[in-house]
């Protein structure tokens, strides 16, 4: 017997503080299948990417923000998502396919860390303006993780991204801000911490995600498969 799929009920916002339930079978439907992640392709600029016509789920943020902590631990593979050791030289897109019994049904895309300091300013212009171009043309996109460490809050390149995407959020566009290395807060700065994301967010989704305590993941791995699978849910 095949297992129910996650319900949408993942996706209902909860008051600033409160714990998002997550249906326990749904969670593992949805983390069996982030499993199956395998690389896919890497790309240096946009036209390098397959053309594609299922769902495509993008993770950005700043660097040193844990995106590829985060892509490791939802998916349970160590090295799926490259940490490189000099935040903000990796500038490949990398996609990830997803699909049981090896057949692809949606995409993960890690897009380059922005914001590092170390990294010349000729080339932050142009991977700003190679993600601009991702994230408004990619005709395929379903949602977007951004990731964003709590401690330091949203930076003003993560509101400029934010402006980018209402249009297409406005659309249909999903969007999820996930607050990294939630284990680093005391209970009050985490209820400050959602609260504060959910008013600058504007509509998006908003989940705390520690890979050490293992917070987030089920709530997470559910919402992105009712994205990529709207008709199950």
């Amino acid at each position: 017997m095949k297992p129910h799929p996650p319900t949408r009920a993942s996706a209902q916002r909860p008051a600033a503080g409160a714990t998002v339930q997550t249906d326990k079978s749904a969670a593992d439907v949805a983390l069996g299948w982030l499993h199956t992640a395998r690389f896919l392709t890497t790309a240096p600029q946009l036209h390098f990417l397959p053309d594609l016509d299922i769902p495509e789920i993008a993770f950005v943020g700043r660097s040193n923000a844990g995106k590829s902590t985060c892509i490791n631990t939802l998916t349970q593979q160590k090295q799926l998502a490259f940490a490189s050791k000099k935040p903000g030289r990796t500038q490949h897109i990398n996609l990830f396919s997803l699909g049981k019994q090896g057949v692809m049904d949606a995409v993960l895309t890690d897009l380059p860390g922005y914001g590092y300091a170390a990294v010349p300013r000729q080339e932050k212009v142009r991977w700003q303006q190679v993600m601009a171009n991702y994230l408004v043309t990619r005709k395929n996109l379903r949602g977007i993780v951004l990731m964003c460490d709590p401690r330091l809050g949203m930076t003003e390149l993560d509101e400029v991204l934010l402006d980018l995407l209402r249009p297409r959020v406005q659309e249909g566009l999903k969007f999820l801000v996930v607050l990294t290395k939630a284990d680093k807060l005391t209970r009050s700065e985490a209820t400050k911490a959602l609260s504060i994301t959910r008013l600058q967010a504007g509509g998006g989704e908003v989940r705390l995600f520690s890979a050490t305590k293992r917070t987030g993941i089920d709530e997470v791995a559910a919402l992105l498969w009712d994205w990529a699978h709207p008709a199950a849910a």
